[in-house]
């Protein structure tokens, strides 16, 4: 095997690895880590939740005494600072690694590039972009955060087989089957923060939560996923959703986003509630001040579930990364809901997308696309 060969295996193994941290290292980036020496794995680890060792750490633990002259292959550049851990660049050099094989640069513009230059100062072989595209993959939200101030925006929707989402009256569950529903779960579970309307909350009575039983994981890693429940927020602008739905009754923090607070916060924080005002200049809640917001408590991935207005203004207000659209093979017929509220009247106001991945969840069909441009 070629060393090139060699090295693309081995940067594929810490990819994988990386991908463990799914759903439990926000805000921190998944990542992870190989230590080979003389072709030989002495070891291996991946960020495992916020707060605890890096996959450096966790690899460089693994391989003990073995890691001197070894060389480490990580998904993203080993940090050069100090949070709540120490540099992962120190603890490769004190371990005597020889070479390291970084997939991509941090993507922070104030850090990037100073870890691996710490690596070159202390004499250690450093390559940079090794299935870069790959090791992006792993962490959308922590590059855009990093880079534009703002969360990876992915806007869930399901509908039927004639794009209705619901009957005229509001009703929608299910149209889809129990496969994509656990979907959606997991989708929650990787998110910082979820995101609904008002309309939603009061037709669904949603809670908005991860729950174990229903990701359609292992045991461990389902409750693992569930321990780290996302940011619950509701954009409730003039404040119509009563705090006895069940979107308060659940445990864990709620933030309801609206135009004019009045004077009610106590009586939201009864209930684990903050409220933010929000106004645009047009008196509605401004959508992208609000990313704005959850990318500074440090939300990477933001998932919006809503109806069809609140899914409209997200997407003509160009604020979508992603379009994640369950079709099931149903009809809903004509007075049934539209999947999305975007008042065109001509041809050249369509909006192209484009397919990233199709496949079948069960029952149902999962489109993925993206915007165009």
């Amino acid at each position: 095997m070629s060393e090139q060969q060699s090295d693309h295996d081995w940067m594929a193994r810490a990819i994988q690895l990386g991908a463990r941290g799914l759903y439990t290292t926000e805000p921190n980036p998944r990542v992870g880590c190989v230590l080979v020496q003389a072709g030989e794995l002495v070891g291996e680890g991946w960020h495992v939740r916020a707060g605890e060792g890096h996959a450096e750490v966790n690899a460089l633990r693994q391989a003990g005494a073995r890691a001197r002259g070894a060389t480490a292959y990580v998904t993203l550049e080993p940090c050069s600072h100090f949070g709540k851990t120490p540099p992962c660049a120190d603890a490769l050099i004190a371990a005597g690694v020889s070479r390291v094989v970084a997939a991509m640069q941090d993507p922070n513009p104030q850090v990037a590039g100073r870890g691996l230059q710490r690596l070159r100062d202390a004499g250690i072989e450093v390559q940079c972009g090794l299935l870069e595209a790959e090791a992006r993959q792993l962490n959308p939200g922590f590059i855009k955060r990093m880079q534009q101030g703002l969360p990876w925006v992915r806007l869930k929707l399901a509908m039927s087989l004639d794009g209705r989402t619901a009957m005229a009256s509001g009703e929608s569950q299910w149209i889809t089957g129990p496969q994509a529903r656990a979907d959606v779960q997991r989708l929650r579970a990787r998110s910082g923060a979820v995101i609904s309307g008002a309309d939603s909350v009061l037709l669904d009575d949603s809670a908005l939560t991860v729950r174990a039983a229903e990701l359609g994981l292992e045991p461990a890693e389902a409750q693992a996923a569930a321990a780290r429940q996302p940011l619950r927020v509701l954009i409730d602008g003039r404040l119509r959703v009563p705090l006895s739905q069940r979107l308060f009754r659940e445990t864990g923090p709620v933030l309801v986003v609206c135009t004019d607070a009045g004077r009610r916060e106590a009586e939201y924080q009864a209930h684990q509630a903050e409220l933010l005002t929000l106004p645009d200049h047009a008196g509605r809640v401004d959508l992208a001040q609000l990313l704005a917001e959850l990318a500074g408590r440090g939300c990477n991935e933001v998932l919006v579930e809503s109806g069809a207005a609140l899914a409209g203004a997200f997407w003509q207000a160009g604020l979508v990364d992603e379009l994640i659209v369950y079709m099931a093979p149903r009809l809903l017929g004509s007075r049934a809901r539209p999947l999305l509220e975007l008042p065109f009247d001509s041809m050249a106001e369509a909006m192209d997308v484009q397919i990233t991945d199709l496949r079948a969840i069960g029952n149902d069909w999962r489109v993925t696309a993206r915007p165009v441009g």
